[in-house]
């Protein structure tokens, strides 16, 4: 039995509405009934609450497609956000540990209608370390001491949920795959003073299987999930990076760490979060000027 999509213009279209409605909650409600043992739904009920929802939203409904080109042709600046990350992507994560749509930057053709080649520019958010949710490969994932002060000083847990993320030293092989699968044109480095006062830090350059070496990601799970990282070992600095907004400024060890990222992720820093507050934030680039797009981070 195939579920019927339902569109919120069809919140404008009363009747066309109510008879997706009745064909989806045939298939919903067996499954609610039958497998479950639970309370099924009742569709008048249902359409009731959502046309109070259509008469408070009619004003907000229209055809985003034709907006947003319009908009881009008018030359008025589009800025997409992505919601979670690549390697929850249906198509590039690692399967089955994903969500059900596009995360990656192809997702906001997809899911908006606009072409590709009206994209101009793709910032990448990666955090100085690495954390994941949930169930997945997680080669540098730290389950020790270290892991837990990452956690804790980074405040790592759902803001609904309240569940602990992963967390682990930054792997570069997983940044290097999403520049790749992103086109990405530059980077926004996070949660730099997460790192303040760890004395050693640790880069993971690649995956030793057996006697191979990976630097790219392996296709297949199996192989990821018995992975071990490569590490290169960098000495980390003690002095307070929160709240910098000047490049310049930061220790000397914090810029050869940045640089390095940069160089395994084979994608410029344009951007570096040093606390949680807007401020908080050094701006080395517009990551939105598309005429700098191949400069380095090296001499800033």
């Amino acid at each position: 039995m195939a579920r019927i999509g339902i569109l919120m213009g069809d919140l404008l279209n009363p009747p066309l509405f109510k008879k997706k409605l009745e064909e989806n909650l045939i298939e919903m409600n067996w499954f609610l009934e039958r497998l479950y043992k639970v309370e099924t739904f009742q569709v008048d009920k249902v359409f009731d609450q959502y046309m109070a929802y259509a008469d408070r939203l009619r004003s907000y409904i229209v055809d985003t497609t034709t907006l947003l080109n319009r908009a881009i042709g008018k030359n008025k600046t589009v800025l997409f956000e992505g919601a979670q990350g690549t390697h929850l992507d249906v198509d590039f994560g690692t399967y089955p540990y994903v969500t059900s749509s596009s995360s990656a930057a192809g997702g906001a053709c997809t899911g908006t209608g606009v072409g590709p080649t009206m994209i101009d520019a793709v910032l990448g958010i990666a955090k100085a370390y690495t954390t994941r949710v949930g169930s997945g490969p997680f080669p540098t994932e730290l389950t020790d001491e270290v892991g837990q002060g990452l956690q804790e000083r980074g405040k790592e847990f759902g803001s609904t949920t309240g569940r602990a993320r992963r967390c682990g030293w930054f792997d570069a092989v997983v940044v290097r795959h999403a520049t790749q699968v992103n086109g990405l044109s530059s980077l926004a480095v996070t949660k730099l003073d997460v790192l303040d006062g760890c004395k050693e830090l640790k880069l993971c350059t690649g995956y030793r299987y057996g006697n191979t070496i990976h630097k790219d990601m392996p296709a297949d799970l199996d192989v990821l999930t018995g992975c071990e990282p490569v590490y290169q070992r960098m000495k980390g600095w003690t002095a307070a990076t929160t709240g910098m907004t000047s490049y310049k400024r930061l220790p000397v060890e914090a810029k050869r760490y940045l640089a390095r990222i940069e160089e395994l992720a084979q994608c410029r820093i344009d951007m570096i979060s040093t606390g949680s507050k807007r401020a908080e934030t050094i701006m080395l680039r517009n990551p939105l000027d598309c005429s700098r797009r191949r400069s380095r981070l090296t001499g800033h």
